[in-house]
């Protein structure tokens, strides 16, 4: 095929219209074309002003008479039939006009091929139209081709156009051609050859690039595109082993190691040498493909899915190929590498080992270390495909060496923390580099897993030691905890994380639990481990389920442990639930303001709340409410809740009479929340209390409404007066208060009310609980006092004595001015002892000092005397005067116990009579495990203290041989009754009674009673350990 030759395209019409320059009528009669809106470019002169045109008309029309051509207007350069001539004349036309004209060229004379090579502007205009379209003189007119519009132009394209030749010269002809097409090819190659050369050399080349695409556009198209591609094959292939490149590379290494030796620098040169030729090769192939990409998209990339899906290579993966042979080696068959492609390989091994150094002392990496070479060599062995087969295992194998050497290091020279900190950071590193240098995401599970091995479950003893985990524990370090948990997931040893967790949570427990020095700390030191715990969990541990049960777990055992709690505070019961009672009280009278900051909620508990719906831990009374539940947290763990119970009945019953709730809203709530933990049966006394409560106010309004109807008059003092039923409430000492005349002829008036409308009631007043409001006048001004009923009893007293502003030689006042000495205030109030010296002091050595104390000091002495402060001053109008309390001495600590412990007993017993009465028949081990599980509700028992209370419901006695004995027997019964039971022998049969026998009396419904008793065989003469109850 002959080389293409660039002909400028040649327009011609395809089709001539032949129509006369002046309408006839027969014109009229033709048919013609459907009318069509005007084309803007149907105007041979657009440069004209249509509107400013003056309108045609026919020749040899009068233009007064003739009407206006409506035919399409001629042009200015329009040539007339007379003034027409054999030569050509030059159009005056614009250039987009003759863009739009139609070339007419005649392909059938010389003419036309000569014409066809003419430049445009000197062409003629129009070609000769035939000869019968003359004008009325006969001469030849240039036809005006006829612009259509409505049908458009056509263009005709002339490709690889002969000339016609002579059958004399075709030979000739044909022999030249082949010659010249040869010639041609010859060309092309050279010059392809030529440019290879300079893009080899990265010079530009002599021929322009586009040219050079279409030399290798022809070849292709000639049919060579296969000896064209071994060609280039051939040169890339004998210019990468030259010595410019790869050949001269290697011999200068090999002449290095034979000179030298084999050194770690001379293999590093020699990487860094691989990947600079590397990126050389790669701005080769670059420009190569450009100017071979005819052949690569046209010839190569079309025949790669060929039949069996395997094809030619394209230039790329020939280049790639190319330069894997060079220096790996083919990898057919064993897959083996060239000894240059492994000193490659382990080249590239240590790149990463250096980028390795320095990461537990001195984070900086070694000076040898470069990312980009070792970006670019990672990419050069994946895109030559020795990744899989060559790189990954050798890689594998010294990253696990290197793991076992750090793991040795840091773990003798470091502790858990910093262990744990750098293993972390080593796995993150690791995790970057193949991530950021492009390993494949085989390698990078591989990596980390062998990591995960070696530095985790081989060092998981050091890992997961109680002592050193106790340690991060106690010191709070949630990060280390949380590295240490993540590290532990990794190798899926999460869970045994669990086993020191709770040793820890046990032993700092009970060593909280034990400490009697720190007694009164005890629940906010439990409430603070327990929430330095939770944050644990919910911070480190991702609030992990398995961490949260150990921790409950933990805190039962240690908190009803009872040989430990028994040995430290000389109880059988629950040290812990007394001070939980106890705290509980000091949240419900003091408020938030008693807590330490660490116990109160963090911004990540207010977010928790909010979005589970609850009120936000901001609010004071949604952070109380919390701070209830975290104390509730702890009651749970209580197996002996009667303990609690007996000691926040009690604070409750003080803080009610005493007014000294913080929230009545509070109180109810807590109720409430132990009504739900516990049962009903647990607050039936608690919510007594509060009804008692409610109905000594109604009483109070009726005792008032009878006053009021009866005249009586109150002197003065109003009188409010608390009604409680002896069974709920605790019990109280009764103190000696010898009350003012005034305020006890109310309280006979209450009495006798009270007994008239509620028939066979007593009742029995307890002074001591009583508080009152005192006005009292002072040199500034007056006040209202709060004060309790025995130190309202002593301010009393002042009113009686006679002021006086005399004073002794010694300053003290004078006697019977004003002035009360203790024994005399002891004989006016009946206080005796500790309470009449608590009371004085806190009106005479307290923050709100209403007493002078004659002498000064904080300790009040018999021979003290006492005046009226007058000077008293205070910001508040009503000024509450707090009574000194008293601490609950260890004796009635230890009575509430054995209280507690007594009430236990009787309550075991009558589960055991319960439990016979309905089961009927039961051993000794079933009967034990019934009591238990109906008494750990309210308190733990030892199997011990059960078999003791069993003992305790049976009678033992012995029959002796005696004919028609009568036996009256008293046994002893778990209500605390007794009943007499009567035994009768067979008359005229003597029985012999040698072995003992239980009974035990159960009091049904209806007096009904019904007998439990013990046998056994007759042959034995001991009694056996584990007897069977039944009912008879």
């Amino acid at each position: 095929m002959p080389p293409p030759t660039h002909i400028p395209p040649a327009f011609g019409s395809s089709r001539s219209n032949t129509a006369s320059s002046f309408p006839t009528s027969a014109s009229s009669s033709t048919p013609s074309a459907p009318r069509r809106r005007r084309r803007v470019d149907s105007d041979p002169d657009p440069d004209r002003e249509r509107d400013s045109s003056p309108p045609r008309f026919a020749p040899g029309t009068d233009h007064a008479t003739a009407s206006p051509d409506r035919k399409r207007p001629r042009p200015e350069h329009y040539i007339s039939p007379s003034t027409v001539t054999p030569t050509a004349v030059t159009p005056t036309m614009s250039a987009k006009v003759q863009g739009k004209r139609l070339e007419v060229i005649d392909l059938t004379s010389p003419a036309g091929s000569a014409g066809a090579a003419t430049p445009p502007h000197h062409r003629p205009s129009y070609a000769h139209s035939s000869d019968h379209n003359n004008n009325h003189n006969g001469r030849p007119q240039p036809q005006r081709p006829t612009l259509q519009p409505h049908r458009g132009s056509r263009k005709l394209v002339i490709k690889n156009f002969r000339l016609p030749s002579t059958s004399t010269s075709t030979t000739t002809s044909t022999t030249s051609s082949a010659s010249s097409v040869d010639s041609y090819y010859e060309r092309a190659h050279a010059e392809l050859d030529s440019a290879l050369s300079c893009i080899f050399a990265e010079a530009p080349p002599a021929q322009p690039l586009e040219r050079l695409y279409r030399d290798v556009e022809d070849i292709c198209r000639k049919g060579d595109a296969a000896a064209l591609t071994e060609r280039l094959r051939a040169r890339c292939e004998a210019w990468l082993g030259g010595e410019k490149m790869l050949g001269g590379l290697f011999g200068a290494y090999d002449a290095a190691v034979g000179r030298d030796g084999a050194s770690d620098r001379a293999k590093d040169v020699l990487l860094c040498e691989v990947v600079d030729r590397w990126r050389r090769w790669n701005k080769v192939v670059f420009v190569v493909r450009g100017v071979y990409s005819y052949l690569d998209r046209g010839h190569l990339l079309l025949l790669s899915g060929g039949e069996g899906g395997r094809g030619k290579q394209g230039i790329n993966e020939m280049a790639i190929a190319l330069f894997r042979k060079a220096v790996f080696g083919s990898l057919k068959g064993t897959g083996a590498v060239t000894p240059h492609g492994k000193v490659v390989l382990e080249g590239l091994c240590r790149l990463v080992d250096y980028a390795r150094q320095g990461i537990v002392d001195q984070p900086t990496p070694d000076e040898r270390a470069n990312e980009a070479l070792l970006k670019d060599a990672i990419g050069m062995v994946r895109l030559c495909g020795v990744y899989g087969k060559a790189f990954e295992p050798l890689f594998l194998v010294t990253s696990h060496r290197y793991f076992e050497h750090f793991a040795a290091d840091v773990s003798a020279a470091y502790g858990l923390k910093d262990y744990i900190g750098a293993v972390g950071a080593l796995l993150e590193r690791e995790s970057a580099r193949c991530d950021g240098f492009n390993f494949e995401s085989t390698t990078k599970r591989q990596l980390l897993g062998d990591a995960h091995h070696v530095l985790i479950e081989k060092y998981s003893e050091k890992l997961l030691d109680s002592g050193s985990v106790a340690r991060l524990l106690g010191a709070q370090d949630v990060e280390s905890m949380a590295a240490l948990y993540e590290l532990l997931k990794l190798s899926g040893l999460q869970k045994r994380l669990k086993e020191p967790w709770e040793l820890y949570i046990r032993e700092t427990g009970a060593a909280i639990v034990s400490d009697t020095e720190r007694g009164d700390d005890m629940v906010v030191r439990l409430l603070e481990l327990r929430r330095a715990l939770d944050i644990m969990i919910r911070d480190a541990f991702s609030k992990d389920d398995v961490f949260s049960y150990g921790l409950r777990e933990s805190f039962g055992h240690f908190i009803n442990d009872k040989k430990k709690i028994s040995s430290s505070w000389n109880t059988g019961t629950s040290k812990v639930g007394e001070m939980i009672a106890k705290y509980i009280d000091m949240l419900l009278r003091g408020g938030l303001k008693t807590l330490p900051k660490s116990l109160l909620s963090d911004n990540k508990d207010r977010a928790d709340a909010e979005s589970s719906g609850m009120a936000s831990t901001a609010d004071e009374d949604a952070e109380l409410d919390r701070q209830l539940d975290h104390a509730l947290e702890l009651f749970r763990f209580i197996e002996g809740k009667d303990v609690f119970e007996a000691f926040y009945k009690k604070d409750l019953a003080r803080r009610l009479l005493l007014g000294r709730s913080a929230s009545q809203d509070a109180e109810r709530s807590m109720l409430a929340k132990l009504k739900v933990e516990c049962g009903s049966s647990f607050t039936h006394n608690l919510e007594q209390m509060f009804k008692d409560q409610e109905l000594a106010k109604e009483e109070m309004s009726s005792y008032k409404e009878w006053l009021a109807g009866t005249g009586r008059s109150t002197g003065g003092i109003d009188l409010t007066v608390n009604i409680l039923s002896a069974a709920a409430w605790p019990t109280f000492p009764d103190v000696r208060v010898l009350l003012p005349k005034e305020v006890l002829e109310q309280i006979n008036t209450f009495d006798t009310y009270y007994k008239t409308k509620h028939t066979g009631r007593r009742l029995t007043w307890k002074h001591n609980m009583a508080h009152c409001v005192i006005k009292a006048q002072f040199n500034r001004g007056p006040k209202e006092l709060l004060v309790s009923a025995p130190q309202a009893a002593v301010l009393l007293l002042f009113n009686e004595v006679e002021e006086g502003n005399s004073k002794n030689e010694d300053g003290k006042p004078a006697g019977g001015c004003g002035v009360l000495s203790y024994e005399q205030i002891s004989q006016s109030t009946g206080l005796q002892g500790g309470e009449l010296v608590r009371t004085l002091q806190s009106l005479a050595c307290g923050k709100a000092r209403v007493l002078t104390k004659h002498p000064k000091g904080r300790e009040v002495a018999p021979t003290d005397t006492f005046t009226v402060n007058h000077a008293f001053t205070d910001p508040k109008f009503r000024v509450k005067i707090n009574q000194v309390q008293l601490k609950e001495t260890r004796e009635e600590n230890r009575a509430t116990h054995e209280r507690v412990a007594a009430d236990r007993q009787f309550e075991t017993q009558a589960a055991i009579v319960r439990i016979m009465k309905s089961r009927k028949t039961l051993t000794h081990a079933q009967l034990v495990a019934e009591v238990i599980n109906q008494t750990k509700s309210r308190g733990a028992v030892d199997a011990a203290d059960i078999k003791a209370n069993i003992e305790k419901c049976v009678f033992f006695f012995f029959f002796f041989s005696c004919p028609r004995l009568r036996v009256m027997l008293t046994c002893v019964v778990s209500t605390g009754l007794s009943t007499r039971i009567t035994w009768s022998a067979t008359a005229g049969r003597t029985t012999t009674w040698r072995k003992p026998a239980y009974y035990v009396v159960v009091v049904g419904e209806g007096g009904r009673r019904s007998f439990v008793g013990f046998a056994w065989d007759s042959d034995r003469t001991e009694v056996p350990r584990l007897p069977t109850y039944y009912i008879q």
